[in-house]
């Protein structure tokens, strides 16, 4: 049996079981199993496969997996819905107060309520949103209110 076709069952193998555990490991030990079988295919001698195959399982392991990693440990970047609007800034169109109101907030109108019960936001004032509850952006006035 070549040896090419040695390795090519190996990096099979190990793809596989790759697939089963999602290590990230034996899926970059694959990939230099396949480039030892390339060199094997190639006619180099065996001694030069064992080392192209172990630079690579070991070039993957210490520059690809912990970028992988990495990736994979991440939470998704973007937000999106009523949760990507939080941290936006707003325009009052219709006073906003503890119970009621409405802001223009990315080109749409959102009925409004303040978080601080107590303030009342004058139209035209800025204000940031704290956070959306159902359909309503409670918010926060950007400057001092006079």
């Amino acid at each position: 049996m070549p040896d090419w076709l040695i390795w090519m069952i190996l990096a099979v193998a190990l793809g596989v079981a790759e697939a089963l555990t999602l290590t990230f490991v034996l899926g970059l030990v694959a990939v230099a199993a396949l480039v030892a079988a390339l060199l094997g295919a190639i006619g180099l001698p065996v001694a030069v496969q064992i080392i192209g195959f172990a630079a690579t399982a070991a070039a993957g392991l210490v520059l690809v997996r912990p970028i992988m990693q990495r990736q994979m440990t991440r939470g998704p970047d973007a937000r999106s819905g009523a949760a990507a609007l939080v941290g936006r800034s707003g325009v009052v169109l219709r006073e906003v107060d503890g119970d009621r109101g409405l802001i223009k907030l990315s080109g749409e109108e959102w009925s409004a309520r303040c978080i601080d019960e107590d303030l009342v936001i004058p139209v035209g004032a800025h204000v940031d949103v704290m956070e959306i509850d159902g359909a309503t952006a409670v918010v926060y006035p950007r400057e001092a209110l006079p």
